[in-house]
């Protein structure tokens, strides 16, 4: 069995690259896709508690989570593809304004 503060450290390592890639990288997808990697690592956190205290609880707030995640990539996505055809760029530094 996998210690809870193994488990922990990983999740902590996952959300981190997630803030990091976050933060320095400028092109939209990337920043989309290191969000995604901090909803898993939050997840990962959820199910280790919730197999730790022995409850079902963390499991119900993961199920939200990924129905969150997945509204969340649906309608990023298309606003990803809206920007790319007016803009013809990903680049953050290029979208300075909502106006198409």
């Amino acid at each position: 069995m996998i210690p809870l503060s193994h488990i922990l450290a990983l999740s902590v390592i996952l959300f981190g690259l997630g803030v990091a890639g976050f933060i320095i990288r400028r092109n939209v997808i990337t920043i989309f896709m290191c969000i995604e990697l901090m909803l898993n690592a939050v997840n990962l956190a959820f199910m280790a508690f919730s197999r730790q205290l022995g409850n079902l609880d963390g499991q119900l707030f993961v199920f939200f989570v990924i129905v969150v995640a997945a509204a969340e990539a649906a309608v990023g996505l298309a606003i990803i593809i809206a920007l790319y055809r007016n803009r013809e760029s990903l680049s953050i530094d290029d979208v300075d304004s909502m106006k198409m």
